[in-house]
């Protein structure tokens, strides 16, 4: 029997039937069409489907669409503002920090979380914020220097109107 949820996702509102038993991450790629949120392990092991849940960095293959209902959602499609960059995108561009590039959304998103909690951190602490998304190609030193110019970016920025 499906069930009838509504997320918003990058800003917009959807409502669809779902059988109760599928996957977030199933349900942004194949009901939504944003693809950008990849299916790495299956396991919650690799970190590629990490999105923003309600202002929190999770693994959308570890949440059912079900449990995500009344959500706000941001997937890797949602960060980009008015044909710009966000600044880990930017630096990700910048630092060369993705070679196969499919670990790259899950990385970005993980990074998101990691800069809004702490705008300045050190090498380590970016380090260790990365430990549960896997890079197989990189050797994660250009995705440290990414997170690091996005930071200093993001730190050099003035705040928007409203923001306080």
């Amino acid at each position: 029997m499906k069930q009838q949820v509504t997320i918003t996702v990058n800003g917009t509102t959807h409502t669809n039937e779902v059988e109760p038993r599928l996957l977030l991450v199933h349900y942004l790629r194949d009901v939504l069409d944003l693809t950008g949120t990849h299916v790495g392990c299956d396991t919650s092991q690799c970190g590629a489907c990490t999105i923003e849940m309600n202002g929190s960095a999770v693994k959308s293959c570890t949440v059912l669409a079900v449990q995500a209902d009344g959500a706000e959602i941001t997937t890797i499609e949602g960060l980009a503002k008015g044909g710009e960059l966000h600044p880990i995108q930017e630096g990700f561009w910048e630092m060369h920090g993705l070679q196969c590039g499919f670990c790259t959304p899950g990385m970005i998103m993980t990074s998101v979380n990691l800069l809004k909690n702490n705008p300045h951190p050190t090498e380590a602490e970016i380090r260790h914020g990365l430990e549960g998304n896997l890079c197989r190609c990189t050797g994660y030193q250009n995705i440290v220097k990414a997170i690091q110019y996005a930071a200093d970016k993001m730190s050099a920025e003035p705040a928007a109107a409203g923001d306080d």
